[in-house]
């Protein structure tokens, strides 16, 4: 947006003093988001080829809780995990080598992204 048609918009919105306040996501919220949809994913797959060792869902419901996001987060956080659960539904009805190969690549991504944001932005 360029800086004339920001002021058009913005200034009549800061006259009448009814400029919405703007929350702002943390640093890692893209990186949530993903992890998120792998945990979606994985949701969907890790059944699909006879294996349930984590209850993905659990997981991801406990990792938002934690980050304590506000609703508007706490709802493209949800929407990321039903995201990759859809993806992988439409195609996959069985655990094909195709399905296996993904649930191994999910794992180790999952994996490093949530490796990379403790690393990054635990306290």
């Amino acid at each position: 947006m360029t800086i004339q048609l920001r002021t058009i918009i913005v200034a009549p919105l800061l006259a009448l003093g009814t400029l919405p306040a703007l929350a702002l996501d943390p640093p890692y919220q893209k990186q949530m988001e993903r992890l998120s949809e792998i945990m979606g994913s994985l949701y969907f797959l890790q059944p699909l080829c006879g294996s349930i060792d984590v209850d993905w869902r659990a997981q991801a419901a406990d990792l938002i809780t934690l980050d304590q996001p506000d609703q508007e987060r706490r709802q493209r956080l949800t929407g990321a995990f039903n995201a990759g659960h859809t993806a992988y539904a439409r195609f996959h009805r069985t655990c094909t080598p195709a399905a296996r190969e993904a649930l191994g690549r999910l794992l180790r991504e999952g994996e490093r992204t949530a490796r990379d944001i403790h690393t990054r932005f635990a306290e």
